[in-house]
C-alpha cells in the first residue's frame, strides 16, 4: 500500500471509530496514531492489515436476541437506546462523534459481538454501497440528530457570528440528509427522530417542511409528529419534538401515550436526601449523611452577579433571570450550558444561604436515569451531556407504543419476501 493510501486508511478508521479506539485496538499510544494520520511516520504492515480488517467490519454473525433491532445515531450518552432496550430492543450500531460522550456511553453499555461503534456518520454514507456495507439492516432507526442549527439559541448564536443555520449549516444542519440516506437504502420498518421544539417553527416553518417532504414524499413513510413535555415523568419542564415514521400503513396514534399528570414528580424526588438514606458518591456527596459537597454552592460573587442581573432585567420588563427551586417545585429545562453558572436550575438552601447547583447525579435523575448509570467524566462534561440528553423514561413510553407496529411491519415484510421468493 502506498504512503498516501495508508494515510487515507488511517483517516477513514479514525472518522469511523475515533483515535482513542483505534489506538486501543492496535495497542499503541494515540499520539502514534496521530503521527500516522499526519504522515509523519510509516504505519507498520501488521497495523495496516488490522486497520483494513476493521474498516471492512460492521457486525458479526452473532444471533439477534431482541424482539426487534435498532441503530442509535447521534447517540450522545445513550438515553434513546435505554428507552428502546427497556422494550426488548437490541442495538446493532451506535454513532457518536464526541469522544467524551462515547466514554460515558461505553461505560454504560457493554461491548457485544454483533454491535459496532462508529464515530462519524458521514464516513459511512458516501454511497449506497457503503451504507449497505457498514450499516446493518435494522428494524428501527433512532436519531437525535444535531439540534443546534434549529434551536432558538443556536440560530441566535450563528446569526451573531454571521454564519448560516438550518440546512445551510454544513457542519450540522445537513446531517439530517445522512440519516435520510440510511433510511432510503436500508428501509427500516420504522424510525424515531428527536429534536428541539423550535424545529417545527424554524425559518417560518420552511425547515420542518423540507424534513416532512423528505420523509413522506421522497422516502414514502407515514409520519406522526408531536411536541411532548416530559414534565410529570421527571420534575422538569422539557419540551421536545418527536417524529415517528412507519414504512406502511399502521393504526399508530400518539393518543396511546400513557403519561402521568404534570405534577406527578417534584424536585424532592431527584435531589440528594442528605439524611443518610443514600450512599455517598464520588465527589457529589460527603460524610455518612451524604450531604451535598459544598463545592456546588454558589460563591458570593456569582450569586450577587446573578441577583443583580435578574433585577436589571425585571426593571426592563424582561423575564431573564435565575430559576430557584425547592423540594416541591418543577425545574426549568436543563441545558448544555448548565456548567457555566447553573442559573436555570438553582437549588434553594433557605433564606440568607447561597443556593447551589445540581450535582451531576441529580442531573442524571432529572433526565430519567437510575443511580446505576455511571458518570465517568468531569462535572463540566457531565452537565453538557445531560443537558443534551433525552428523558429516558419518556423514550421508553414512546418505544412501548411503537413496538407493536414495528413487529407487525416486520411480519408483513417477511411474509411479502417469502411470497416473492416462493410465489
Amino acid at each position: 500500500m502506498t504512503a498516501d493510501g495508508a494515510k487515507k486508511l488511517v483517516q477513514l478508521s479514525i472518522n469511523r471509530y475515533g483515535r482513542e479506539k483505534i489506538a486501543s485496538h492496535l495497542d499503541v499510544h494515540p499520539r502514534t496514531v496521530k503521527r500516522w494520520e499526519d504522515g509523519l511516520t510509516t504505519v507498520p504492515k501488521g497495523n495496516l492489515l488490522a486497520l483494513e480488517q476493521l474498516s471492512l467490519y460492521y457486525n458479526s454473525k452473532a444471533p439477534v436476541t431482541g424482539d426487534f433491532t435498532f441503530i442509535d445515531l447521534f447517540a450522545g450518552i445513550g438515553g434513546i437506546r435505554r428507552g428502546f432496550e427497556a422494550q426488548s430492543g437490541q442495538c446493532l450500531m451506535t454513532c457518536e462523534w464526541d469522544s467524551y460522550a462515547r466514554k460515558t456511553y461505553e461505560a454504560n453499555f457493554p461491548i457485544e459481538p454483533n454491535h459496532t461503534f462508529i464515530c462519524d456518520i458521514t464516513s459511512v454514507t458516501h454511497s449506497d454501497d457503503e451504507i449497505r456495507r457498514f450499516v446493518p439492516k435494522h428494524d428501527v432507526l433512532l436519531a437525535g440528530f444535531p439540534c443546534q442549527p434549529f434551536s432558538i439559541a443556536g440560530v441566535s448564536k450563528k446569526n451573531s457570528l454571521g454564519r448560516e443555520h438550518g440546512f445551510a449549516c454544513q457542519e450540522q444542519g445537513n446531517l439530517f440528509f445522512n440519516v435520510a440516506d440510511i433510511i432510503r437504502v436500508r428501509r427500516p420498518p420504522a424510525f424515531l427522530l428527536e429534536n428541539v421544539k423550535n424545529l417545527h417553527s424554524h425559518d417560518k416553518g420552511k425547515t420542518f417542511k423540507i424534513i416532512k417532504e423528505t420523509l413522506e414524499d421522497v422516502l414514502g413513510y407515514k409520519i406522526y409528529y408531536k411536541v411532548i413535555d416530559a414534565k410529570g415523568l421527571v420534575p422538569q419542564h422539557r419540551e421536545r419534538i418527536f417524529i415517528v415514521g412507519f414504512d406502511g400503513d399502521t393504526n399508530f396514534t400518539w393518543d396511546d401515550l400513557q403519561l402521568p399528570s404534570s405534577d406527578n414528580k417534584k424536585m424532592k424526588d431527584i435531589l440528594h436526601s442528605e439524611n443518610g438514606q443514600e450512599q455517598p458518591e464520588k465527589e457529589y456527596t460527603i460524610n455518612s449523611k451524604s450531604i451535598v459537597n459544598p463545592k456546588y454552592i454558589l460563591s458570593d460573587k456569582l450569586w450577587n452577579f446573578l441577583q443583580a442581573y435578574a433585577k436589571k432585567h425585571r426593571e426592563k420588563g424582561n423575564g431573564f433571570g435565575f430559576g430557584l427551586v425547592g423540594p416541591d417545585d418543577t425545574s426549568r429545562t436543563l441545558s448544555a450550558r448548565y456548567y457555566k453558572d447553573g442559573s436555570e436550575i438553582l437549588v434553594s438552601r433557605g433564606e440568607n444561604n447561597n443556593p447551589r447547583r445540581l450535582t451531576p447525579r441529580e442531573c442524571a435523575r432529572l433526565m430519567g436515569f437510575d443511580d446505576n448509570f455511571e458518570i465517568p467524566v468531569s462535572d463540566t462534561r457531565a452537565y453538557k451531556q445531560f443537558g443534551n440528553c433525552v428523558v429516558t423514561t419518556l423514550i421508553e413510553e414512546i418505544a412501548r407504543i411503537m413496538k407493536p407496529h414495528v413487529l407487525a411491519l416486520k411480519t408483513r415484510t417477511h411474509e411479502q419476501q417469502n411470497t416473492f421468493v416462493h410465489g
